[in-house]
């Protein structure tokens, strides 16, 4: 009888599926109403009970923002019947990652498909619409020669687990936590009178990430794209005064000099950037339950929001939601951390609270937020008082292609990776979150 009705599913399923197309979205035909699918999502899905109102971050006037920085990027929209009804909408992009198994530049470089904002309408749900998008998503990926394909949900996202993993075929990688912080404007965060924080150069930057990062597993190889565009806000490293960092302030700008700076870095150091997820480019609002990108939930609630654009934000206090209000707001999300030396935890709370003070200063910026894997070492470091708010996040892998005698190695320490579970040196690209 079970198999009778499962039989019978499949075949609806089947059915509805050919009523279904998918192509590439077209700007000046699709902004409208790929803007209004979201809103229609938002809105049937702020529908219910519950104590906690969710933050919802919505891509204001550009459903290409979150993938726009990639050169290779799509946006796919599920059409359904002669109408052409938007029914589904994912995003996905494509980018080159370093492996980080072997250490420093060494590491081999794969080429990965990302997998971001899958939407469904809610009253054509459950039909294996979801299920195509990905599929569609997952062989552009492979048309533009990608090798893996990767995704992220929140940990209890039984639909996102259903979808991915039990459907696609996606091996989890590594599970990671996501803080959250309100950001007081009434209050400056105080640093050490004996601690530097200074601002490098974008070359500066550039030049520290490429040496310092290079065994960072799933580091992008085009960190120099990420500094320079425009929600970066800047690169900050934090020093103790007794310790000099000779050649910090050096106006040499040739790569040399920028070498020479890292070289003679004080014994302990930390450092950290800050994107700028605000205004016209990210907007978060409050609702009254679980909604489009990111959306708060309790604790022992579940939501059914599918891929990194269903994240979810639990435990959030009550001085977030009286912080907020009703009005559109944002954020900034601190990337990037990294420290060395004996005294990295003093310098890298100082950071923190440096970066605390620079929301402040942007408009509009309500949060401040980061993502470590769940055994990075500076973990410890960030503040865990009553403020701070964490989710379990968990990342996804799929291999979607056979890999080449030019890339056979990339693809043999992506496996690897598989094996190192959880891993403790996660780069977390702020374009993704």
């Amino acid at each position: 009888m079970l198999k009778t009705i499962k039989r019978n599913m499949d075949e609806g399923h089947a059915l509805y599926n050919n009523k279904i197309h998918i192509r590439e979205y077209k700007e000046e035909r699709d902004i409208e109403v790929v803007e209004k699918l979201e809103k229609v999502c938002e809105t049937i899905e702020s529908c219910g009970k519950g104590r906690n109102a969710p933050i919802i971050t919505n891509i204001m006037g550009d459903p290409l923002f979150r993938i726009r920085f990639y050169k290779y990027h799509v946006l796919l929209i599920a059409e359904k019947g002669e109408n052409g009804e938007v029914v589904g909408v994912i995003r996905g992009c494509i980018k080159y990652i370093r492996s980080g198994v072997d250490q420093g530049t060494n590491s081999s470089t794969v080429k990965m498909g990302c997998i971001l904002g899958l939407r469904v309408s809610p009253k054509h749900r459950r039909n294996g619409i979801g299920l195509k998008l990905v599929k569609c998503a997952e062989n552009w990926a492979i048309q533009n020669g990608a090798h893996y394909t990767c995704m992220a949900a929140e940990e209890d996202n039984i639909a996102s687990t259903n979808l991915f993993v039990h459907k696609c075929n996606y091996v989890k990688l590594s599970p990671l936590i996501i803080f959250t912080q309100p950001i007081h404007s009434r209050t400056k965060e105080k640093s050490s009178s004996k601690i530097i924080i200074q601002k490098l150069s974008v070359e500066q930057a550039i030049s520290l990430y490429k040496t310092q990062f290079g065994s960072k597993q799933l580091f992008p190889v085009d960190v120099d794209a990420i500094l320079k565009q425009k929600p970066s806000i800047g690169t900050w490293v934090s020093f103790f005064k007794d310790e000099n960092w000779v050649g910090l302030n050096g106006k040499d700008n040739s790569s040399s000099s920028h070498d020479e700076f890292i070289e003679k870095a004080p014994g302990s150091w930390a450092m950290i950037s800050i994107w700028n997820k605000t205004r016209d480019i990210y907007k978060l609002k409050i609702g009254k339950r679980d909604t489009s990108f990111l959306h708060c939930f309790n604790g022992s609630s579940r939501q059914s929001s599918l891929s990194r654009g269903g994240k979810v934000f639990h435990c959030f206090r009550k001085s977030i939601f009286s912080l907020l209000g009703r009005k559109s707001s944002g954020f900034i999300f601190v990337y990037g951390l990294h420290g060395e030396g004996k005294r990295v935890g003093e310098l890298m709370q100082s950071l923190w609270r440096f970066a605390h003070n620079v929301g402040k200063n942007v408009k509009d910026c309500k949060l401040i937020i980061t993502e470590l894997g769940v055994d990075d070492p500076l973990r410890e470091h960030l503040p865990q008082g009553p403020s701070m708010s964490f989710t379990n996040d968990v990342w996804y892998l799929k291999k979607v292609n056979g890999s080449t005698s030019e890339d056979a190695s990339g693809g043999d320490e992506m496996e690897s990776l598989l094996n190192k579970k959880p891993l403790t040196n996660l780069f977390v690209d702020p374009r993704d979150f």
